[in-house]
């Protein structure tokens, strides 16, 4: 009889030995979660791979592979925590085509090789139209300042609740423009990739930018003979600019909306 029961007992060791020993061993990893690479955080203990040996309860072992088996239920992946994003901060500089700001900040750093962080700052173009005093900017002549007709959103009243004027669109054939439009990626350039030789483009004149007393944008090119080169550049990226030629004046925009902009 006590053959027998020790025949047993060692059948049932190999059959854990086979399966892993999850259930009769206590977790190796248990209330020793450790961030970074850290040679101490460790004990004899089976494996992720089913090895009883040296195992690791660090974040770095889940790329060196020899973690302790329990390492993903006791120390679970926690991604970094973000708060909302701010609200924007005025232009940089009044009166220009600058840029404006929004932040957010770090809630909860990520732990046990959790998604990192996101960007914590965006910027994207704009331009105010009173200076630091409340005063109306001063017309400058110039080359036109674009951005997306995205930032039209929002422009139908002013700030008491007024119907606004609607402007006008003016039609323009890209003649050139540089490389670095092509490769701007940020969430508030991207825009800029859909800007093509040869494309016809619509940018809308509209309040802010349009002005009362002349009823028009800066670089709008509405008095401009057809074949005179006229100079843009994109709100956001300094580096992106080119040449357009007049197409015609519209009462509304009808380009795509990819091929759509408005002047700052």
């Amino acid at each position: 009889m006590m053959g027998l029961l020790s025949l047993d007992r060692s059948a049932l060791l190999v059959v854990a030995a086979v399966f892993g020993m999850y259930q009769f061993v206590e977790g190796g990893c248990s209330g020793r979660c450790c961030q970074g690479t850290d040679f101490t955080c460790a004990t004899t203990d089976w494996r992720m791979d089913r090895v009883y040996e040296t195992c690791y309860c660090d974040e770095r072992c889940l790329k060196t592979k020899d973690c302790c088996f329990d390492y993903p239920t006791e120390c679970p992946a926690q991604p970094c925590v973000v708060s909302e994003w701010s609200h924007w901060s005025g232009c940089a500089q009044p009166c220009q085509p600058s840029f404006r700001v929004r932040r957010r900040s770090v809630e909860r750093l990520p732990q046990n090789s959790g998604q990192a962080c996101p960007r914590l700052e965006e910027q994207a173009g704009c331009m105010e139209y009173q200076d630091r005093q409340g005063e109306f900017c001063a017309s400058v002549q110039g080359a036109a300042f674009i951005t997306t007709m995205e930032y039209s959103k929002g422009r139908t009243h002013d700030l008491y609740g007024a119907p606004v004027d609607a402007g006008f669109c003016m039609e323009f054939k890209m003649e050139s423009l540089t490389a670095q439009c092509m490769v701007e990626n940020r969430p508030y350039t991207r825009w800029m990739q859909y800007l093509r030789e040869g494309y016809t483009v619509c940018v809308a004149c509209q309040p802010p930018a349009m002005n009362n007393h002349s009823q028009s944008c800066q670089g709008d090119g509405n008095l401009a003979e057809r074949d005179e080169l006229l100079h843009w550049q994109a709100v956001g990226s300094p580096h992106c600019r080119g040449t357009w030629r007049k197409v015609q004046r519209l009462q509304h925009c009808s380009c795509p909306h990819v091929h759509s902009f408005i002047f700052i």
